[in-house]
C-alpha cells in the first residue's frame, strides 16, 4: 500500500479562521489589567484590521509574506487581497498624504470619523503606515421606545457610579443565562432580498411553486451580542473565558426568546483609536514586517534614496473605531435574525429573567452566516 506523503510546512487556517484568530487576539486586550479600575472604553473592528493587513500582504514577499498569510489564514496573496500602491517621497508629500488619507476616511464614514492621522503620525523617516477606520450605524430589528429610556446608575470598576440613560423594554429577548454571566443577542433589521432576474424556463426546469427559495438564506444576518458578567468586577474573568477558544462565543449564543422582568441597557458611544502593532507582533506572529532590514515588502514599493532603494518596513498599524448604540440601532449594514418557534402538547414556559447591564460588559457585532466578528469592544463607563 502506498504511504501517504506528509504535508510539510505550516498548515494555514482558512480565511474565516484567520479572522477569528485576529478577533480573539483583540478580545484579550479588552480585559482590564489586574488592579486597574480605569474607565477607558475600547473597541476594535477585526474585519477592518484584517482588510488592512490583506493589503499589506499583497505587497509582501518571502518570510514576511509567510507570516502575514499564516496570520490571515490565506494560501496566497490573491486569496486575501487585491492591491493598489501609492508612494510618497518628501516631507511635504507625507503631509499631503495625511490630508488625503483623512479626507478618504471622512468621506467613507460620512464625516463621523474626521481623521485618523495627525501631522505627528508621519515624518521624513516614516517607512510605511497602515491605517484603517470604520463606522457602524444601523437599525435594530425591534427598536427601543425612546419614551421608555430612563436615567439610572452605572457602576464602574472603581466602585463609583455615574448617571446614564438606560434603554428599557418589556418585550421577550434573546437571552441565555450561563454560569457566571448572561448573553443578550440583539438582531439588526434584515435588508430586503433583491428580486430574482426575470428568465424564461422550460417546463422540465421549472421550480415548484411551493419549493423554498434558498437565495434568502445567503443574506447576511448581523447581531450585537452582549456578554454581561454577574459580578460587577467580573469582566476580566469573563474576557478570559471568551478568548479561551475560537468557538466559545458562538456556542454560548441564546437560542430562544425568554420573558424579561427588568431589562436595562445603557446608551453609549465609543470612539477608540491607537496602535495595534504590539498585538499583531506579539500575539499574531507578524514580526518581520515591523523590523527595519528584515521586512520584505518589495512587491509594494521602494523608497528613493540610493541606487538600490531603501527597503520599506511597517512603521505602525493605526486603527480607529466609532460605534454608537441608541434606541434605533448601531450598524451600517442593516440585517436580521430568526426566532425558533414550535408547538407540543405540553410546553414548559421559560422562567422570567433580568438583564441589567449596569456594570462593565463586552460586546460583539457579528455576522452569523459566516461567523465573522465585525466589532468587538468593552464598555467601562457609558457616560464617556
Amino acid at each position: 500500500m502506498a504511504r501517504k506523503r506528509r504535508r510539510r510546512g505550516p498548515v494555514r487556517r482558512s480565511n474565516g479562521a484567520g479572522l477569528t484568530a485576529l478577533s480573539l487576539c483583540l478580545t484579550k486586550r479588552l480585559a482590564p489589567a489586574e488592579g486597574d479600575a480605569g474607565d477607558a472604553n475600547l473597541a476594535f473592528s477585526p474585519a477592518a484590521i484584517y482588510a488592512a493587513l490583506a493589503l499589506l500582504a499583497a505587497g509582501a514577499r518571502g518570510g514576511t509574506l509567510r507570516e502575514l498569510l499564516d496570520a490571515l489564514g490565506g494560501e496566497s496573496r490573491d486569496a486575501v487581497a487585491a492591491f493598489a500602491r501609492r508612494v510618497v517621497d518628501t516631507a511635504a508629500g507625507l503631509q499631503e498624504a495625511v490630508s488625503e488619507i483623512n479626507g478618504c476616511v471622512a468621506a467613507a464614514t460620512n464625516n463621523h470619523i474626521g481623521s485618523i492621522l495627525d501631522s505627528s503620525s508621519v515624518n521624513a523617516f516614516t517607512s510605511l503606515v497602515v491605517a484603517s477606520a470604520v463606522y457602524f450605524k444601523g437599525k435594530w430589528e425591534v427598536p427601543f421606545t425612546k419614551s421608555h429610556t430612563r436615567v439610572d446608575k452605572f457602576h464602574r470598576l472603581d466602585g463609583s457610579a455615574v448617571d446614564v440613560p438606560f434603554m428599557r423594554s418589556s418585550r421577550s429577548q434573546l437571552v441565555a443565562v450561563r454560569s457566571g454571566y448572561k448573553v443578550l443577542k440583539l438582531p439588526y433589521r434584515s435588508p430586503a432580498a433583491p428580486p430574482p432576474p426575470p428568465q424564461r424556463k422550460r417546463a422540465s426546469q421549472s421550480k415548484a411553486a411551493d419549493e423554498p427559495d434558498e437565495a434568502a438564506d445567503e443574506l447576511p444576518k448581523y447581531s450585537m451580542c452582549i456578554f454581561l458578567p454577574d459580578e460587577r468586577d467580573g469582566l476580566a474573568g469573563l474576557v478570559a473565558k471568551i478568548a479561551s477558544g475560537p468557538g466559545f462565543w458562538h456556542y454560548r449564543m441564546p437560542a430562544e426568546r425568554v420573558p424579561v422582568h427588568d431589562f436595562r441597557l445603557p446608551k453609549f458611544k465609543l470612539s477608540a483609536s491607537g496602535s495595534v502593532m504590539q498585538a499583531l507582533r506579539d500575539d499574531m506572529g507578524i514580526k518581520s514586517a515591523f523590523a527595519a532590514g528584515e521586512a520584505d515588502l518589495s512587491g509594494m514599493a521602494m523608497r528613493d534614496g540610493d541606487e538600490a532603494g531603501t527597503p520599506l518596513h511597517v512603521g505602525d498599524v493605526r486603527h480607529k473605531a466609532v460605534l454608537e448604540v441608541n434606541e434605533e440601532g448601531a450598524m451600517a449594514v442593516a440585517t436580521g435574525s430568526y426566532m425558533l418557534c414550535g408547538a407540543s402538547a405540553v410546553m414548559d414556559q421559560p422562567e422570567t429573567v433580568d438583564f441589567v447591564a449596569d456594570h462593565p460588559f463586552v460586546f460583539f457585532v457579528i455576522e452569523e452566516v459566516s461567523r465573522a466578528i465585525v466589532f468587538v469592544g468593552r464598555v467601562l463607563d457609558p457616560s464617556i
